[in-house]
This record gives C-alpha cells, structure tokens and sequence, in this order.
C-alpha cells in the first residue's frame, strides 16, 4: 500500500499573508505524510537489524551506512558510500534524532536531508509479526514544510531513485533472497 495525505489543498493560500510592495505575497504551508507498508517474509529482529546496522543498511536501497544511538535523543546519521560521494553527495547525506525505540517493533525518529535546506522530517517504522513467518513493514514519514524531501522520498524526481518505494521493495528482496534487486 502506497498512500500519500496532504494536508492543505491545492487552491489559495493556506498561510498568511503580507503585502509586498503593490502585490500580495501568499506563503503556502501543507503537511504531507506518506505511509508505506510491506509484507517480509521475515522475523522482526531481522527487519529492525536491516533497518538499524549499517552491515545491512549498505546492501540495498542508497546502500549509505547508518549509524543509530538507539535511545530517545540519540543521534542517526546515514554516510554516503563511496559512489554517491562520487556523485556529488557530502559523508553525511541524512541525519537526525532518535525520538523512541522500542526494538524490535518500533522506531521513531527525526530525519533531515542535509543536501536540502529544508527542516528535519518525522520518520516512523513499525513491524508487526504475522503468520507464517511474514512480517509487515510500515514506514510513515511526516514531511511537513518539506517539498523537495517529500519529492525525493516520493521517487518523484527523474534520476534519483525511487524514494521509499524502491528502498522497501529492495530491502523486502534483500531479506527474502540474500541479494539485492539491483545485484
């Protein structure tokens, strides 16, 4: 399930507004959340490890290496790998803040792309345990005052991978074949 809500609508200003010489200057704020859920035939120690060690983090999705201080305030940083540094990217490509960790079913944290200058987004990941060894992934990510991380999360921007729907898919892949879609 792929699901986007938006907050504001698409006509008008939804903020205020001010006068700025003879027009109007309208700022427009929204909130933007999107939740992903995949189904992993897979423990939910497995699924928390993927998502939290950097010897899993760097086989699928971005492949960067995370680095998690799993305590409420901790820090989370994710490096870049060696070709996305080639491309242009800085060691640190996303960082943020433990806000709850309760392994292995819940993660919540702050999450901000340090290549934007937007604010720190709110990331959450829940795992519940199914039937038959099948797990389900539900990643929601809080994106308000954030349009270009939503978009590049989204997967919508030509050229930069498939936001979260591709990370997941990969880390589904990864977890149920022992390789990644792209090897």
């Amino acid at each position: 399930m792929d699901r986007q809500v938006h907050g504001a609508p698409h006509g008008g200003a939804t903020g205020p507004e001010t006068r700025a010489g003879r027009g109007t200057v309208s700022t427009m704020t929204s909130t933007t959340t999107q939740v992903y859920r995949v189904y992993i035939k897979a423990t939910p120690q497995a699924i928390w490890d993927a998502i939290t060690q950097p010897e899993w983090t760097n086989k699928y999705g971005y492949q960067g290496f995370v680095e998690f201080d799993l305590r409420p305030g901790g820090a989370f940083r994710n490096r870049a790998n060696e070709e996305m540094q080639a491309g242009g990217m800085p060691e640190i490509v996303v960082d943020g803040e433990v806000i709850e960790a309760d392994p292995p079913h819940k993660l919540v944290q702050t999450w901000r792309a340090t290549w934007l200058d937007e604010p720190a987004t709110r990331l959450t990941y829940e795992i519940r345990e199914g039937q038959g060894g099948v797990s389900s992934l539900t990643v929601t990510h809080a994106l308000d005052g954030a349009p270009q991380t939503a978009a590049q999360t989204a997967g919508s921007i030509e050229g930069a991978g498939g936001g979260w729907a591709e990370v997941l898919s990969d880390l589904k892949t990864l977890l149920e074949t022992g390789k990644s879609m792209h090897a």
